[in-house]
């Protein structure tokens, strides 16, 4: 990782702990609120590590927790670094992540909140943004998006995650293949060692929840627990997948007909 002026001596994890603040809650029958993470009515999550890890279903609040995370560092909930504003949201109906970021409060040691707010699914508007905003200061556009999607995914990783900070990655997998996955393995192994830089990550991919002195966290119906990757659906399915694709296949495409 190239040396940079760094922001503090102090090693990652800078956010200690979030916690909820039950008094801020308008309804907990309204989303978010009625997320099992919150089902009984107070949570508080702890980072020890310097790479922190959830999974879960879709549905069950890993986006929208992270976007709250993302708020409370000062990133918009589109992705993007610290004050930058890639969408315009005035015509947002969905405010969730916003909602929960209101009622959350935050432990640093110490604060820092340079780093990113990576968003596969705005990814698109983050870096037509970032290609303006350099022209109008006459400098080259990064252009990520002249390479493949998941080409221009790695590109971004590899020149935005290198400085201190805290970097917030919310489904990085989506345009990777298992090749790339392991080269954005590589990377976090990288900003793991460097000391410098906190990663809170939401993924799919059982590659990435293997990352090494990671820990890992799964949202369920029970609510948010540790967990360890061998004992994820996500790596529970590819494992019988692998083991024998016709007899899975046959099982997971007709459990449902009459």
């Amino acid at each position: 990782m190239a040396a940079r002026k760094q922001l503090t001596r102090l090693k990652a994890p800078y956010l200690k702990r979030i916690l909820l603040e039950s008094s801020r809650v308008a309804d907990w029958d309204q989303y978010p609120w009625n997320l099992p993470i919150f089902r009984e009515r107070e949570f508080e999550f702890e980072f020890t590590t310097a790479i922190t890890i959830i999974v879960g279903e879709n549905g069950t609040g890993k986006s929208t927790l992270l976007e709250a995370i993302g708020a409370l560092v000062g990133y918009d909930e589109a992705g993007g670094g610290k004050g930058y504003r890639p969408v315009d949201h005035s015509g947002a109906i969905d405010k969730s992540g916003t909602a929960l970021a209101a009622a959350l409060r935050c432990h640093w040691l110490p604060k820092v909140t340079a780093g990113w707010f990576f968003r596969a699914e705005s990814f698109y508007s983050v870096a037509r943004y970032l290609d303006r905003a350099a022209l109008e200061v006459g400098a080259a556009p990064p252009d990520f998006l002249s390479w493949s999607h998941g080409e221009g995914f790695i590109r971004f990783f590899e020149e935005r995650c290198r400085r201190q900070g805290i970097y917030i990655l919310d489904e990085p997998e989506s345009a990777l293949s298992p090749t790339r996955q392991i080269e954005l393995l590589k990377l976090l192994q990288r900003m793991e060692r460097s000391g410098i830089a906190q990663v809170i990550m939401a993924t799919h991919s059982p590659l990435l929840m293997a990352c090494p002195n990671a820990r890992l966290f799964r949202i369920s119906r029970f609510g948010l627990d540790p967990t360890d990757f061998h004992d994820t659906d996500h790596f529970r399915m590819m494992r019988d997948f692998c083991s024998d694709p016709a007899a899975f296949l046959a099982e997971a495409l007709y459990e449902d007909e009459p």
